[in-house]
């Protein structure tokens, strides 16, 4: 998103619709648009709560314990500390199909720039003891509050729709570790008997303008991996290097190394980044230390090139390590952490929301611009979000939607500069409160165009 041509696509609506897509909805938009206006300011208080007090994944428990009493107050059945912090809410309306809406409730370990009153000044103690400022840089404090309310209207409109939504509040995201810990290893299915769903939906943050809906087909971010690498070597005395075996240089080599995995060992034509987050070795200037720690992040849509990746990580490491005379039983480590697939979203799913939020969105308000996958193309961006699902069968069909958060004017200014006006992860990350109201908009046409009471709204 660089050019100038692409801004100007920005404001031009292109989505197209096959005939494979259902018969959209018309929603009576009026009455949605005032209901969500009428709950606005306790959803800006909601966010609000969520922002200043982020918290890391598995550690969300103020947040947890918010979703399920706010779910509970909409009628759902709630359960509570599902893989460690996660949260069902099970909203039953009669016979029809079952939706799952999945919202991320976790934060970064990032310090907050940006000038809001309501600004993160939180700092937690990570495990190896180190103090870290957090704050809510990917949005998911929105996603949250998006689902919340969407929660409180269907509740308000049963007579609406007829089937079972089931709300999700999930941890984790950001390790990649959240949706296999509640979907798979405390197996939410069968454990806490959560309804298998039809279709799985959820909303994310994206830095365009408020009023900018993305609902795309097929693959839309990226596989990734997190990998903790460890080089082991020889501590000692910093003036007697002689002496040691220095895992730091080591480190240093394998970074280096490491940049010629994706520019000389991928297609050019194929996507794969390879990023190294994190350096950790020693306390003192010195001391050469015992060890030296790599977080490592790789990004792919191809499993042959992730296998390349990884394999090529793997050989670089022990190679250098033999290179600087480790021995074998002291060859580097690697621990795999969170994973996730590409994200790809199903064609015949997202397509009817696509010709939803056309019919529903755009022509009840001129304010909104929809993209598709012409104008907002994939990512490298990884979510874990259909790791909820991804395990079950039949295939459940998934699709994962964009709302633009920034002010408009702000992201006119730096657009015209080829810039966005913030980055995710980064402390400048700046909701402008307007998007809240949009985002619910968007969860309640896409939850009433799966759900749909069809003799209801034919009544309005």
């Amino acid at each position: 998103m660089k050019t100038k041509s692409l801004l100007s696509a920005c404001f031009i609506l292109f989505l197209t619709f096959n005939a494979t897509a259902q018969r959209s909805k018309n929603l009576d938009m009026a009455t949605i648009t005032k209901d969500i206006a009428t709950d606005q300011q306790y959803f800006d208080g909601i966010f609000k709560r969520i922002h200043q007090h982020p918290e890391l994944g598995f550690h969300e428990y103020n947040t947890a314990a918010l979703v399920a009493q706010e779910l509970k107050n909409y009628g759902c059945d709630t359960i509570t500390h599902i893989g460690g912090t996660g949260v069902a809410g099970i909203m039953k309306n009669g016979e029809g199909p079952i939706v799952m809406y999945r919202a991320d409730m976790d934060c970064n370990s990032v310090y907050e720039t940006a000038d809001v009153p309501y600004a993160s000044r939180d700092s937690v103690k990570l495990e190896d003891g180190t103090i870290t400022p957090v704050m809510h840089a990917c949005g998911h404090d929105a996603h949250t509050t998006w689902m919340l309310a969407v929660a409180k209207f269907m509740n308000d409109h049963r007579k609406l729709w007829k089937g079972t939504v089931v709300f999700i509040g999930q941890p984790a995201e950001e390790l990649i570790l959240g949706a296999e810990a509640m979907a798979v290893k405390d197996n939410m299915y069968e454990k806490y008997h959560i309804p298998e769903p039809k279709y799985l939906f959820g909303i994310h943050t994206a830095p365009v303008a408020v009023g900018m809906v993305a609902a795309a087909t097929g693959a839309r971010m990226a596989g990734t991996d997190q990998i903790d690498v460890t080089f082991y070597g020889i501590g000692g005395h910093g003036s007697t290097p002689n002496f040691c075996i220095d895992p730091v240089v080591m480190a240093a080599n394998a970074i280096l190394q490491y940049q010629t995995i994706v520019s000389r060992g991928i297609n050019p034509k194929n996507a794969a980044v390879l990023t190294v987050g994190s350096v950790k070795a020693g306390l003192d200037n010195n001391v050469i230390p015992p060890s030296a720690l790599l977080k490592v992040n790789l990004r792919w849509y191809s499993h042959a090139d992730r296998d390349t990746m990884i394999n090529s990580i793997i050989r670089m490491d022990k190679s250098i390590a033999r290179a600087y005379g480790m021995p074998e039983k002291d060859s580097p480590t690697h621990v795999f952490k969170g994973w996730a697939e590409p994200l790809v979203n199903a064609q015949a799913l997202t397509q009817t929301l696509q010709a939803s939020f056309k019919q529903n969105l755009k022509e009840s308000d001129s304010t909104i611009t929809l993209l598709d996958e012409t104008i907002l193309p994939s990512v490298m961006g990884s979510e874990d979000f259909h790791h909820l699902v991804l395990h079950l069968k039949p295939t459940v069909e998934y699709c994962y939607v964009q709302v633009g958060v920034a002010n408009p004017e702000d992201f006119a200014n730096a657009w015209k500069k080829g810039e966005l006006p913030f980055n995710a992860h980064n402390g400048d990350f700046k909701l402008d409160l307007t998007a809240l109201p949009y985002g619910t908009k968007v969860g309640v046409v896409s939850m009433l165009t799966l759900l749909g009471n069809e003799a209801a709204l034919a009544k309005k």
